[in-house]
Formats: structure tokens, sequence, C-alpha cells
């Protein structure tokens, strides 16, 4: 797969397309009917602006945009609402209105909190992803989900917001600290693990050319995952029911975030030791087949994930804290499981006894 590829989020007049190709960033014709005169608010931060804020502005100049910078610190302890303030108020003081845009330029953190920022502005102004990490390109970008953290848990604080559009420019996955880089890979294995096990075939067989950043492994890789994230959010904008398949592994991963203050992992990190553990607690409720586990650790262990989770996490508080997940209800915690690979459900009513009683224990340090 080569050149420029378009995946179209279906969502009736919210509809919008995926940009996914090389160089996409400061292609012209990717922007030109996609943006209006009354101004652009860019969100980016002081890790990514440097590298790839001028080749935006170079777009917005030629076209004739105005618009003002919103720069923030970079990192998952910032996404929060006094950043998502700093947004707001870089809005009112261009004085933006119901026709300005707000282009995102960064990974996860910068997309949610943009997005949120977007999606309250006047009861809502128009937002275009630009996702510059891999997990974003393949994950965070798409689906309109925006929002902050809370003490107590991740995401608790936010809202449906689509973008217009995603401009996801493998360009500038080149740039990708290796850690980071390895980290989005755990929401492309995600894929594979809940619809499509011929591609996590395919990604166990093509490890060292993604590693490598191979560029036509790389196209391929967005290009999959997002279309597989399209057909899910086009039959289910909300999570209303399907959809809540892509927050596998989640679950066990933000309780993760959450007890070390987003302080220990990547949230790619922690998504896929949640994955291992989701696996593996499957497997001991009867739900996964038994080999599951072991194809996926054995994935994990040639990208080189570190699944060590420290002494002082227990499954006691792992358990309390994953009761505070969007997921969870007075009959007990939704979490996703696996059948086989590629096959995933959504299995409900998990009492906190009985995660305690079949948690997998051997992970915990």
């Amino acid at each position: 797969m080569s050149g420029i590829d378009s995946v179209t989020i279906k969502l009736g007049t919210a509809s919008y397309p995926v940009i996914i190709g090389a160089g996409v960033l400061a292609d012209e014709r990717v922007w030109v009917s996609r943006l209006n005169a009354d101004g652009v608010l860019i969100v980016s931060n002081s890790t990514i602006a440097p590298l790839y804020l001028a080749r935006l502005q170079s777009v917005l100049e030629k076209l004739n945009i105005p618009h003002q910078l919103c720069i923030l610190p970079d990192g998952e302890q910032y996404k929060t609402l006094t950043t998502w303030q700093q947004i707001i108020d870089a809005l009112l003081n261009m004085r933006a209105n119901r026709k300005t845009t707000v282009i995102a330029l960064g990974g996860g953190v910068i997309g949610d909190i943009a997005g949120f920022a977007a999606a309250c502005y006047m009861r809502g102004i128009r937002v275009i992803q630009v996702p510059t990490t891999l997990l974003a390109q393949v994950d965070a970008a798409v689906g309109g989900k925006t929002g902050v953290n809370m003490p107590v848990g991740k995401n608790l604080v936010g809202a449906f917001h689509q973008p217009a559009l995603v401009v996801a420019d493998i360009d500038t996955l080149s740039s990708l600290p290796e850690r980071e880089f390895r980290a989005g890979i755990a929401e492309v294995i995600k894929y594979g693990l809940i619809m499509d096990a011929g591609f996590f075939d395919w990604l166990q067989n093509n490890t060292d050319a993604i590693l490598t950043k191979d560029a036509a492994a790389l196209h391929y890789m967005v290009a999959t995952s997002v279309a597989h994230k399209a057909s899910v959010v086009s039959a289910d904008a909300h999570e209303q029911g399907q959809r809540a398949l892509l927050n596998f592994g989640h679950t066990f991963g933000h309780a993760l975030e959450t007890l070390t203050n987003y302080s220990k992992w990547l949230h790619g990190e922690a998504v896929a030791i949640g994955m291992l553990l989701a696996c593996a607690y499957g497997e001991k409720t009867g739900r996964t087949a038994p080999e599951v586990t072991a194809k996926l650790n054995q994935l994990l262990g040639k990208i080189q994930f570190d699944i060590s989770i420290p002494e002082d996490i227990t499954a006691q508080n792992m358990i309390e804290t994953m009761r505070s997940d969007k997921k969870a209800s007075y009959a007990g915690l939704d979490l996703i499981l696996l059948e086989s690979i590629g096959a995933a459900v959504i299995s409900r009513g998990h009492r906190p006894e009985l995660l305690l009683k079949d948690f997998p224990m051997e992970y915990l340090g």
C-alpha cells in the first residue's frame, strides 16, 4: 500500500475522512476545502511544535487562513481541566466564533484536550485532528472521544465530538522516540486481537519491518488499523454497543496508569499490560481460548514491552481503582474479553470478589 489513502468515518452528515500518507501534513490539497477565513487556533505542545508547527503554518499562510497558537506543556499529567482552560482562554482572546477551527497538532493528549475544548466552546466548534504519534493515528484521533483526566480516574470528564478531518502523516512517525513508537503498537495489536486474526498474524510476521519503520509496513499498519476503527465507530458512534470492544485491555491499563499517577507507563504500555491481564483473566474464567495469552505474550516480547508490574500494586488496589472506571455499574464491571484471537465479547457483571478470585496474580510484582 502506497501513496495516499482516505478512510471515511460514515456518520451521515457528520461523516469525515481520515487522510493517511507520507507528507500529507504539508499538502495544500488536503486542506484547501476544509478551512475558512474565520481563523484557526493551533493547539500543540512544547515537544511537537518545534518539529511540525512550521509545516502547518506554511500551509495556512498559503491559503490565507489567519491563525493563533496555544502551546501546552507535554505529558499525560497535563491532561487536566486547568490545561483545558488555557485553550478556552486562547479561543476567547482571539475572539473565536462558531466558524473558527481548532487544529490539534500532537499525540493523544493534545487531541483529547483540544477536542474537548472545541466541543465546549460556544457549544461546539470544528476540530481537525493532526495526530503525530502512532497511538493517536491508529486510535485516539479517530472516533470523536475527547476529554481530560481526574485524580480518581482517566477520561472521566469529556464529550463525544467528531472531528471534521483527520490528517495522519506517516512521516511524523520517523521522529517519534523509540519508546513512544513501541507504545503505539499496543493499540495496533488490539485490532488484531479483537477483530482480525489475519492482521494479528501479519504483525507477528512483520515485526522487524515495523520496528525499523519501513515506510510500506507503517502505511499498511496505520491504514488497516484506521479502517478497523472506522467500521466500529461508523456503526456505534457513542459507544452504546459494539464500540465498547475497542476498550479491550483499557480497564486494566487505566487502573495501572491511575495507581502510578500517569508517571510510570506511557498509555500504550499500560494498555499492552492490560490486554495481557485481560487475556489471562479470560483464560482463568474459561472465556478465552488457552493459547491466546501465550501468543500475545510472545508478540509483546518481540516488541520488547516491559510487562512487569511494581510490587506495591496489588490485585486489591487494582480492582478498587477499576471500580471507578466508566464501565462500572452496580451490577459489576463490564470487561472486554477474547473468545479467541479475532473474536472479542462484552462480558458484563464482574463482581469485585470474583475479580479478586480469578485475578492473574502471576503478573504482579
